[in-house]
């Protein structure tokens, strides 16, 4: 193969997603695996979960993906608690009171970048191509979902601009005495936040995903524990209200930034996903962002003049503004939220204390924000 319409560079979820949703617009699309990099540990198993919402969902269903899923590798959730660090501050949504199925999805990552796999094993336009054929290929159109530490991006000359929050996530999977009744928990406390997602797996209705992003030094002694000592800092920080909690998994870390590339688009190139930002993961909302760049690209591609080359700048522009604004908008709640929780001044801790318990009372307000995750 000498030449495809689009060259994706990268395989991860929105690597695949994309790939596969221009190969239904009939498009010949080459798929270029990243080089894979060495993990700490070879044998530890892939611990990720991610929150998907609505729109992420019926992505996933168009591509003939979502419904291949297994049974557990996807668990609905109904309801969110969130706590804030004094007496009382908290926040309830539920799915119910949204006139919703669900407020979000929890899906298992290696689970489903297998079933995207499968996909494109059957789609007669998408071509995995090893490097050097990748190098040998023309494309009209570059995209890069090589993710944070994207290769092709550097060598563009584009800026990742990128601040350090000095904290780090913890990912393990959990088993709890209780069943999670499709309900996630989150505490947000200075200078911690921990989520636990409900999950199906390894035992249905009493499985958790975990997400603690704490300081970096924390991080590293809670990574030094046993798991016998890890179970009992959980129970001690969520005070047993999920029930008895066992690790089900080891635990992986990784450092938390947020960031944003300098340029989205050239000619001929595209970026998507990690490729193009970052955001905490306190919102859940980092791979909604980058299916959502997926959507967004589609829809530019189908809907150009038959005129215009895929590789035209004011046709990846249009691209760039549909999500700069949402992209954005996610940056800084996120990044908002965390600066707010994680300080641990007297002012700084009734402020926000108080604020939970008021957004819970304003029903309104809360239907708005559950519509943001839920869309965005």
């Amino acid at each position: 193969m000498k030449h495809v319409d689009v060259l994706v560079r990268g395989a991860g979820i929105v690597g695949q997603s994309l790939a596969l949703s221009l190969a239904r617009l009939g498009l010949q699309v080459g798929l270029r695996p990243e080089e894979p990099r060495a993990k700490a540990d070879p044998a530890a198993p892939d611990v990720r979960a991610y929150a998907l919402n609505a729109s992420s969902v019926a992505l996933l269903k168009s591509l003939k993906v979502w419904d291949a899923l297994p049974a557990h590798a996807a668990t609905p959730v109904y309801d969110m608690h969130v706590q804030g660090d004094a007496e009382g501050a908290a926040i309830a949504f539920s799915a119910w009171e949204q006139r919703s199925g669900e407020l979000a999805w929890i899906v298992d990552a290696p689970v489903l970048e297998r079933e995207l796999g499968a996909a494109l094993r059957f789609s007669p336009h998408v071509h995995v191509l090893s490097a050097a054929q990748a190098d040998h290929v023309k494309a009209d159109l570059v995209a890069l979902c090589e993710g944070k530490a994207s290769a092709t991006r550097a060598a563009l000359g584009v800026r990742f601009e990128r601040h350090d929050y000095g904290h780090s996530a913890i990912a393990a999977r959990l088993v709890a005495s209780t069943p999670h009744q499709g309900t996630a928990r989150q505490w947000f406390r200075a200078p911690d936040v921990l989520a636990l997602l409900p999950f199906d797996a390894p035992e249905p209705q009493r499985s958790y995903a975990l997400v603690w992003s704490l300081p970096r030094e924390r991080c590293a002694e809670l990574m030094a524990l046993s798991d016998e000592d890890f179970a009992a800092a959980l129970m001690a920080a969520t005070r047993g209200e999920a029930g008895e909690l066992k690790l089900a998994s080891a635990r992986a870390e990784w450092p938390l930034a947020i960031a944003q590339a300098s340029a989205w688009s050239g000619p001929g190139w595209v970026l998507l996903g990690d490729a193009a930002h970052l955001v905490h993961p306190l919102a859940g909302q980092g791979l909604n962002l980058g299916l959502a760049d997926v959507a967004a690209l589609t829809r530019v591609v189908e809907s150009r003049e038959p005129w215009r080359p895929l590789s035209d700048e004011k046709l990846l522009r249009r691209y760039v503004r549909a999500r700069a604004l949402p992209t954005w908008a996610m940056g800084r709640v996120t990044d908002g939220l965390l600066q707010l929780f994680s300080h641990e001044a007297p002012a700084a801790r009734e402020l926000r204390n108080r604020g939970l318990g008021l957004v819970n009372r304003l029903t309104p307000i809360k239907r708005w924000l559950t519509a943001r995750a839920l869309d965005s």
